[in-house]
């Protein structure tokens, strides 16, 4: 789910107008948690389900998951393999390494931001550190979605600089999110909440990476200096019980809403005035792209690749992460300058929608491939 889910269903989409055959295989989610699947299918892409293939590390189950792969890499023969996200990645590269003469001669992996600072403890971010530097010395090319991405893994010594390429992640935004500003009267209404009210928004998946509590902390902020503001968190995740126990415990659940997942975000956008980020970390955030591209400006820790969507004082305000005071002094500046959210977000329109067109996404990657197939003698599709 979320924006490497989107990455690859247009990427498949796309590479098949460019004479590839592409097969697409996806994991399992945790439960309670919706999948993506439609996204792909509404392209005519039909995700090939591989049930042992989940988020958590499991010998037994990655084990399957690895014999399930091996076999399909048997059975289709590709030119190139693919892999995206950092469990996927791992798996479906060492099924490759296991797949004899049936090996991929090209292989690629994409860093949608990476898991080996913030998430783990010390132990297991080592043990991750040393997977992911030993399966980069069997990967052809490594993609970063944005130059922080890349400079960090670099930094890390997962490989070196030249073997990375910097690819941005390319995104429907016209059919997610532009042309929703009509809904806004209609969502408000919905709400109950008037044009006055100056509302925050928050979109993603409740874990402790995203620091939602902060959010809540800074919002308490806002109420606190006497802002009439309201909070709006899209989406679910194994935290959203304790999250909603923070919010009564700061005596800001009355004017929370918790809205669970929502297939369609548009009218979310245009209900709120601005989007909050406070991760710990981040790939390419989605959400801001979105935000931005809906004329929401975003206040956001300046954390990962957010820098590289998110200009501060241009499009939107950042702020070190954990520094929930400048979060709210942020918001109450927004709150208190419509023109302000205004020229942030037409900024912020004008700079994400051509950055993070599908069309570019395609014809970057394409004319990689092309570049590595023709390292190694293969033939070139043909569209």
């Amino acid at each position: 789910m979320g924006g490497p889910a989107l990455h690859v269903s247009y990427l498949s989409k796309g590479l098949q107008t460019r004479g590839y055959d592409t097969t697409l295989m996806s994991g399992r989610l945790a439960r309670g948690e919706d999948t993506m699947d439609y996204v792909a299918q509404e392209l005519g892409v039909q995700p090939i389900a591989v049930p042992s293939l989940h988020r958590e590390v499991s010998p037994a189950y990655d084990a399957v998951a690895v014999s399930h792969l091996v076999r399909e890499i048997r059975r289709i023969r590709p030119h190139i393999l693919h892999t995206h996200t950092a469990k996927a990645g791992a798996v479906g590269r060492t099924a490759a390494l296991l797949s004899g003469e049936a090996r991929p001669p090209v292989i690629v992996h994409t860093f949608h931001g990476h898991v080996l600072r913030g998430y783990f403890d010390p132990i297991r971010t080592r043990f991750f550190m040393e997977t992911e530097r030993a399966l980069a010395r069997h990967t052809t090319k490594l993609i970063a979605v944005g130059p922080q991405v890349r400079d960090d893994l670099v930094a890390l010594t997962v490989a070196p600089a030249e073997q990375f390429t910097v690819i941005r992640l390319g995104i429907d935004l016209e059919g997610r999110v532009l042309g929703g500003d009509d809904e806004r009267a209609a969502m408000r209404r919905l709400f109950g909440l008037p044009e006055s009210r100056f509302v925050v928004g928050w979109i993603g998946r409740m874990t402790a990476i995203k620091r939602v509590p902060d959010a809540l902390r800074a919002f308490r902020g806002l109420l606190d200096r006497g802002i009439d503001a309201a909070l709006v968190l899209v989406g679910d995740g194994p935290d959203r019980v304790d999250i909603e126990l923070a919010a009564a415990k700061l005596g800001v659940a009355r004017n929370t809403y918790f809205v669970g997942y929502q297939r369609d975000v548009r009218p979310y956008y245009a209900l709120f005035d601005t989007l909050v980020l406070p991760s710990a970390n981040e790939g390419t955030p989605v959400v801001a792209i979105e935000a931005l591209a809906s004329r929401r400006p975003v206040v956001a820790t300046r954390v990962g690749g957010v820098p590289d969507v998110v200009t501060d004082g241009k499009d939107g305000i950042l702020v070190d992460p954990d520094n929930v005071r400048g979060l709210t002094d942020a918001l109450a500046t927004l709150a208190h300058d419509p023109a302000l959210r205004e020229r942030y977000g037409q900024a912020g329109r004008d700079a994400v929608v051509p950055r993070y067109r599908v069309e570019r996404l395609i014809d970057d990657v394409d004319s990689l491939y092309r570049e590595l197939l023709t390292e190694r003698r293969l033939s070139l599709p043909t569209s």
